[in-house]
């Protein structure tokens, strides 16, 4: 059995949540300045998602429960994660949030084994303007070394696109990208731009 993890937005999915949330608050461009500091590294990735969270102080149970009900698996891709799963253990590992991972599963009726995922805090409903979870500090590639160790599995896939999916990919037995930024690229054993591409990949190394 394969362990299989997954990046979410920008992956999985072509939604971004903090995004979707920021819109919902009215601090999108403010949330698109933090980002781009980040991608410059001129700030860590921890520190820019408790900037973004922190301008989220405040939003209401209905705005973010809309937030999260926008966020969608690329087409196909929900049928892709099933046939995965029936002889893997597949998992998603994403600084992106519970609450939206768990909504766009459900729209497709899809479950996956393993979600490691952050959470935004809530005082009532309302957005608490923090953020917690496994993935603010914590590194990918911890969290693919301790669920290999805990399910025994004989190797490791990876699949992402963004920077913070670097110590994963580069820990896994097999790398791919997905549409990977190209700072991310060269990290990457290949690199597929579409689902079915990235069908076609895992086929050829027998995992389908």
């Amino acid at each position: 059995m394969s362990l299989i993890a997954f990046d979410f937005d920008g992956t999985l999915s072509d939604s971004e949540m903090t995004v979707l949330l920021g819109e919902r608050a009215g601090v999108a461009d403010e949330m698109a300045r933090i980002t781009q500091r980040a991608m410059n590294d001129e700030i860590g990735y921890a520190e820019s998602l408790r900037e973004r969270a922190g301008l989220l102080e405040g939003l209401s149970p209905p705005a973010t429960q809309a937030a999260f009900e926008e966020v969608r698996l690329r087409p196909g891709m929900g049928g892709l994660l099933d046939r995965l799963a029936a002889d893997h253990h597949v998992a998603i590992l994403t600084g992106g949030f519970e609450r939206g991972v768990a909504a766009a599963l459900d729209v497709v009726d899809t479950n996956v084994d393993t979600i490691v995922a952050n959470r935004l805090p809530t005082d009532n409903g309302t957005l608490t303007g923090s953020v917690d979870g496994p993935l603010v500090e914590g590194t990918k590639d911890d969290a693919l070394a301790d669920l290999t160790g805990e399910i025994g599995a004989d190797d490791t896939v990876a699949v992402g696109d963004g920077a913070n999916d670097l110590p994963m990919l580069e820990h896994a037995g097999l790398a791919v990208g997905y549409d990977p930024k190209p700072a991310v690229a060269p990290a990457c054993d290949t690199v597929v731009e579409s689902v079915d591409g990235l069908t076609a990949e895992l086929s050829a190394a027998g995992l389908l």
